[in-house]
């Protein structure tokens, strides 16, 4: 097990990114396509062909999912994904035609401090998803990179740096779970102004710093304390299993895996985030599930949303600009 969504047979993982702009692109790509739904709990998604993953839309399997920077510009990316699933002849056949499906999700990072061209003149400029989207794709893999990094690149959280993050875990009934975030929240990962994760509890092999709870809630540990302003943020994110599941136990586990969320990050699912999740199912591994089954692996999706979550932001660095926000390592020492 690598603590990665790429334990999940199946799977693999790409990122693309561009240091000028800050910003960057994270593919899972299928082999074999999966079953996969999603939940959206945000008030202001972005997203790209989602409603063909609710249980009743005819479609049940797709090749890949697409997490991107760059709000509603980074809808490109699919476009790049596509393009190389295309010359790998994957997708469903209409009439000798070859139709891949990417589904995607956008975070906003357009004011972290990177230049972004195609904002200050459109006519010359056009924004890089497209192209990030490709090289992402083309960079699958089951080893890759968490931090800033891919979708991660430009993330921000209320008080630190955002970022990419994953991880895994195997189940009682022999199934493997596995998430993969991108941390751009409206709030906070930490428990007030220490060091110590919402996720803590959750914690496995000192993955995020191994530091736990604080012995005591600091006492303004529960104050409202989110990005002030039209701040749109967004957590977005997949998580998988070998498991095989309908496409609407996918969507059960898609809505239990945003539990994850909530226990790592205060406030989430609010007016002005994003937060969407996918749910997978590589059907690598056995036969249809009993509800105790799913029920177990909506549990541990939930379990390694929150874990990948603290990574993103624990293994996350700094952008290089005037005001940008520290990373965790740069306020509470290196590793």
């Amino acid at each position: 097990m690598r603590n990665l969504i790429t334990d999940v047979a199946g799977v693999r993982v790409g990122h693309a990114d561009d240091a000028r702009i800050a910003s960057g692109v994270t593919v899972a790509v299928f082999d074999g396509q999966a079953t996969v739904s999603a939940s959206v709990q945000g008030g202001a998604p972005g997203s790209r062909d989602i409603a063909l993953l609710e249980p009743e839309m005819v479609r049940q399997t797709i090749d890949a999912v697409v997490l991107s920077g760059g709000s509603l510009f980074g809808l490109d990316a699919a476009g790049g994904v596509v393009n190389v699933l295309s010359q790998w002849r994957l997708g469903f056949e209409i009439a000798g035609v070859r139709v891949p499906i990417a589904s995607q999700a956008i975070l906003f990072d357009l004011i972290n401090g990177g230049e972004k061209p195609w904002l200050v003149d459109p006519e010359k400029n056009r924004p890089p998803y497209w192209d990030l989207g490709r090289e992402a794709t083309l960079a699958a893999g089951e080893r890759f990179a968490l931090g800033t990094v891919g979708a991660g690149y430009g993330a921000t959280t209320v008080n630190l740096k955002g970022g990419l993050g994953s991880a895994s875990t195997a189940t009682r009934s022999g199934h493997v779970v596995g998430a993969l975030v991108a941390v751009n929240s409206v709030g906070s990962a930490l428990i007030g102004d220490g060091p110590h994760f919402w996720a803590g509890a959750y914690e496995r092999d000192a993955e995020f710093g191994g530091l736990g709870w604080p012995a005591s809630r600091p006492a303004d540990a529960l104050a409202p304390h989110f990005k002030g302003g039209a701040q749109p943020s967004t957590t977005i994110g997949l998580v998988a299993t070998d498991a095989t599941l309908t496409k609407a136990e996918c969507k059960r586990l898609a809505i239990m895996a945003h539990d994850g969320l909530a226990r790592a990050v205060r406030p989430t699912h609010a007016p002005m985030d994003g937060d969407t999740l996918f749910a997978a199912a590589t059907g690598r591994n056995g036969a249809a599930l009993d509800p105790v089954v799913l029920t177990e692996l909506g549990l541990a999706a939930a379990d390694c949303v929150a874990r990948a979550i603290a990574r993103g932001v624990f293994e996350a660095q700094a952008l290089p600009f005037a005001g940008a926000l520290p990373a965790w390592q740069d306020r509470f020492g290196q590793r």
